[in-house]
């Protein structure tokens, strides 16, 4: 299974001390460079930065196709790390895009592209057995003290499923 990871996913599971769950449900995650650049270059998270650097199952790609990454900033105003992340997994005809904003959501959406945010992941990783239904209440609760922004309505969906399995 060929899965990419745009930033806020990462930053999030890496908030919560569950960035291994991403190994844990797909084994091995690709992520291009400018979202590398965007988890690596703010000197106010070098032990993230460090996380990552080290993370055995994150492989940093480079993008090929500068020229779509600049069309689709252009056509819809995503950030570098967005645009790089929709053009490597169409690029690849990956089978999952990790991203939690909107706005490049419905554009990759658009593209064909199969999406799956950080909410999406922890329910994954309930069903998948990986995380207890505590341990999610207790993400939400920390990527809630964090300043995280978590759509309401994937979070009651989240908390029905498993408060209605656990």
């Amino acid at each position: 299974m060929i899965v990419v990871s745009d930033t806020t996913p990462l930053i999030s599971l890496m908030k919560t001390g569950h960035l291994d769950i991403l190994q844990s449900y797909f084994g091995e995650i690709q992520i291009p460079k400018a979202v590398f650049a965007e988890l690596t270059s703010n000197p106010r998270f070098a032990e993230e930065a460090e996380q990552i650097r080290h993370c055995s199952f994150i492989n940093v790609v480079t993008v090929d196709d500068a020229k779509s990454v600049v069309l689709i900033r252009r056509a819809t105003g995503l950030d570098l790390g967005e645009s790089e992340a929709i053009v490597l997994s169409d690029s690849l005809h990956a089978d999952l895009l990790l991203m939690d904003e909107a706005k490049g959501r419905e554009v990759a959406e658009q593209m064909g592209i199969k999406i799956m945010g950080t909410i999406g992941l922890l329910l994954a990783s309930y069903q998948a057995g990986i995380l207890t239904a505590n341990e999610i209440k207790d993400c939400v609760e920390i990527l809630r003290n964090s300043g995280r922004y978590i759509g309401e309505k994937y979070l009651q969906i989240l908390l029905e499923r498993i408060d209605n399995n656990g």
